[in-house]
């Protein structure tokens, strides 16, 4: 077996709303100012975090997620993507033990256990002194499997707060503090209903990590934290995956402000199936263009963008004619919303698309939230390449319901596990369209990306 060494380590938190996030990003920041490749992975299904941390450091961010990936697949990736870098940043998501089951089997702790990666461990010490030793010494006994091999005390209140910090650290826990970060405006990033908002949306993004990279390099111990990843055992060398074909189809992806949520794994996969991506604005394209094989809209904020959007009635009325001619569509949650009669917020209507026969009508609290489980439906319109599970692993996230829908509407999907469009279904289909609240991702259990080339090349063909 050939090996390698692949510096790594794992940042989590005692529990969510530490500051984690941004002290990962300023610390991707700063270790890619010194001159390093810096490689970020995010666990679990976010697409937010990660792209803070490929702009903060210039590599794309990879998920790792358990929910989607087998744990051999989830070493392959680390180790594929990893190549070339000086370090690896696997940002954890919520506590360092928390996870969906009494055994914490999808915790980030496991993820670290299953990477053999050492752990920083963040701590948000507001209203804390001698309280944080039980709270490290619980977590050191609590799974001795696990290495925490650092901590960096987070929104620290000023020098004395900090000293009282390090002197109990040091004499109840043995685990060497590698930065202390003040409490600060400048350590923040905007935030509004579904968390931090994206980087691609935020106009400020580059000054926002500049000045996480500013405040991480002068409080935080690059020289420790180099340290620390380089204790990480050596880790296994896969395979190189096959080069791409020579493509032969087209498939438009919207990306731009109002959608922005997509997996890496899935362009590869669509590129690896003979598909061109063509990247195109709906804010601001006027129409699509015309040799396009297929369309794919992710998810994203188009809420937010909804008075742009409906401005942009070319592309729009375009979009819509050609989707009611055949053109095949792919859309998750915000492309939902898009293709829909309208988006419905804070009492204001924007007219959409209109395929969905339906309005997407914005509401306070999520209305659903966390993992799923699909089950196609006799109406499923991909072909099925090889024996694929006999129910798909995804997640969904949103605050906006389809209200208003007709009747007669079919659905792609019975939901085993998760809200959907409501009374266990999702994915409507609309013609040669496919319209979901699942965030689907092409790895592992579901090759969604060569089943949808598949079926756009399939209908070129007629």
């Amino acid at each position: 077996m050939n090996t390698r060494q692949a510096p790594r380590l794992l940042i989590s938190a005692a529990h969510k709303s530490s500051g984690k996030t941004t002290v990962t990003v300023g610390l991707a920041a700063a270790l890619a100012a010194r001159g390093l490749a810096v490689q970020p992975f995010k666990k679990g299904p976010d697409y937010i975090d990660p792209l803070w941390l490929s702009a903060a450091c210039g590599r794309t961010c990879r998920n790792l997620d358990f929910h989607t990936q087998p744990p051999k697949l989830i070493r392959e990736s680390f180790e594929r993507f990893s190549r070339g870098a000086d370090i690896s940043l696997i940002e954890g998501n919520k506590g360092l033990f928390d996870g969906m089951d009494l055994e914490g089997s999808n915790s980030s702790a496991s993820l670290a256990a299953w990477l053999e990666a050492p752990v920083v461990l963040v701590v948000d010490t507001t209203g804390m002194t001698r309280g944080i030793a039980p709270l490290l010494k619980g977590y050191q006994a609590f799974d001795e499997s696990i290495r925490i091999a650092g901590v960096i005390l987070n929104k620290v209140g000023g020098p004395r707060h900090e000293k009282k910090l390090r002197d109990v650290v040091a004499h109840y826990t043995g685990i060497p503090v590698v930065g202390a970060v003040h409490r600060s405006p400048e350590m923040e990033i905007m935030e509004r209903h579904l968390g931090l908002v994206p980087a691609n949306e935020a106009a400020e993004a580059a000054a926002a990590i500049a000045s996480l990279q500013s405040c991480v390099a002068a409080q935080v111990d690059l020289d420790a934290i180099i340290a620390l990843a380089a204790t990480a055992p050596e880790t296994e060398v896969f395979p190189s995956p096959a080069a791409w074909p020579v493509p032969d189809l087209r498939i438009g992806v919207l990306k731009d402000p109002a959608f922005g949520f997509y997996y890496p794994d899935d362009f590869d996969a669509l590129k690896a199936a003979g598909a061109e991506l063509v990247f195109l604005n709906a804010l601001s394209d006027s129409t699509l263009p015309d040799d396009l094989d297929g369309l794919f809209i992710g998810g994203g904020f188009p809420e937010t963008a909804a008075e742009r959007l409906e401005a942009n009635r070319s592309f729009r009325a375009d979009l819509l004619t050609k989707a009611q001619a055949g053109l095949p569509i792919y859309a998750e949650c915000g492309g939902l919303m898009y293709l829909s009669r309208a988006i419905v917020w804070h009492g204001t209507r924007r007219e959409m698309v209109g395929l969905v026969p339906g309005d997407a009508v914005m509401h306070a609290r999520p209305q659903g939230r966390g993992y799923v489980r699909l089950r196609e439906t006799a109406d499923f319109p991909w072909p099925r390449l090889e024996q694929g599970p006999a129910v798909v692993p995804a997640h969904e996230f949103h605050h906006s319901r389809i209200e208003n829908l007709e009747a007669e509407a079919r659905f792609a999907y019975e939901v085993v596990r998760g809200a959907g469009i409501g009374q266990n279904r999702d994915g409507l289909i609309v013609r040669n369209a496919l319209a979901t609240y699942a965030h689907l991702r092409s790895v592992g259990a579901s090759p969604w990306g060569p089943r949808f080339a598949a079926f756009c090349r399939s209908l070129r063909k007629v």
